[in-house]
């Protein structure tokens, strides 16, 4: 569920941009002013984004928006600008300050909902995932995530990780193979490869076949 920080202090615009933004699966806290705000902001768990007025009664959004960019545990939260001022200039300095959109009041709230989900997803898409392994200790996560493997596919997984190559189903038997597993084929290889793409999901493109070589490991792909 993701988590929305709203600092605004426009009483009439508050409930029900949070009722209607909590019944679209949203996780929605408050804040009135600057202060709660910067607080709010940098207090575990972290908002996934932040709705920020431009107008607050104890300072400007704008100032809000270039504390949190220069804070580097609040630097990479987005922020949508959101306020009644709807010049270009005022437009032009709200991105410039660090903001990742802009709108303008009155807004519909099914708009607001539409672009708020637009900017996670692209947030999302530029985060690279993480895969660790760690086949001592029998252990693969990604991206938080604990993946279900076999010792086989872990260690032909972290061989694959470690090598930063094109390796060949001979590389794989001689340099992952357990010595008590199946005993060592191509056809082996190719089995225990098609496990472990189906175990990695959305990122089974990591692991990549080439053509009369081999597999190699493609980080980009995660």
């Amino acid at each position: 569920m993701p988590r929305l920080l709203i600092i605004e202090d426009e009483e009439d615009l508050l409930p029900p941009l949070v009722f209607s933004l909590k019944r679209e699966g949203f996780d929605v806290v408050t804040a009135g002013n600057v202060t709660d705000g910067l607080r709010l902001a940098r207090t575990d768990p972290l908002p996934d984004l932040l709705l920020l007025d431009w107008m607050l009664p104890d300072g400007s959004g704008t100032e809000v928006c270039r504390q949190l960019r220069r804070d580097p545990v609040t630097a990479d939260i987005p922020i949508i600008m959101v306020t009644a001022r709807a010049e270009e200039i005022d437009r032009v300095v709200g991105l410039e300050v660090g903001a990742d959109d802009y709108v303008t009041k009155p807004f519909s709230t099914r708009e607001l909902t539409l672009r708020v989900r637009a900017l996670l997803r692209r947030v999302t898409a530029a985060t690279p995932k993480r895969l660790e392994v760690d086949p001592e200790a029998h252990l693969a996560v990604l991206d938080g995530r604990s993946l279900e493997l076999t010792t086989a596919e872990q260690r032909v997984l972290a061989y694959l990780i470690g090598a930063g190559r094109v390796v060949t189903r001979e590389d794989i038997i001689d340099h992952a193979w357990e010595p008590d597993a199946t005993p060592a084929s191509v056809r082996a290889v190719d089995s225990v490869i098609k496990r472990l793409r189906k175990r990695l999901g959305d990122s089974e493109a990591c692991i990549e076949a080439v053509r009369g070589a081999g597999y190699r490991f493609n980080p980009d792909a995660l």
